[in-house]
């Protein structure tokens, strides 16, 4: 079983950037792709950016293209998204979720651990 924990969320002015960090603990194996995805208060979950394991294939969201931008870290088992020029709209409580193939995917049902969510509130 791996757990994954999100941390880096908080209250940002409009404009302002912040970082998110996933971190991967327990039987954390080996190629697997990582996803961010988000949930605004009376909101479906939406997809926000994927990763693939070699970190040479990233895949984003349009309403978040040009401004974050996913990365990772698989020797340290941590991913992050990297948030700049936020809106209020892009309020949610973000999730960290991987899937066990090596590329990563716009589908929720397609990864199999998630993380408990971090809130991200940007102020206008």
């Amino acid at each position: 079983q791996v757990q994954l924990v999100e941390s880096g969320g908080g209250l940002v002015q409009a404009g302002g950037s912040l970082r998110l960090s996933c971190a991967a603990s327990g039987r954390t194996g080996s190629f697997y792709a990582m996803g961010w995805f988000r949930q605004a208060p009376g909101q479906e979950r939406e997809f926000v950016a994927a990763i693939s394991w070699s970190g040479g294939s990233t895949d984003y969201a349009d309403s978040v293209k040009g401004r974050f931008t996913i990365s990772s870290d698989n020797a340290k088992n941590t991913w992050y998204l990297q948030m700049n020029s936020l809106k209020p709209e892009d309020t949610a409580v973000y999730y960290c979720a991987r899937r066990t193939r090596v590329t990563g995917s716009r589908i929720l049902a397609d990864y199999s651990s998630w993380g408990q969510g971090t809130r991200v509130t940007v102020s206008s």
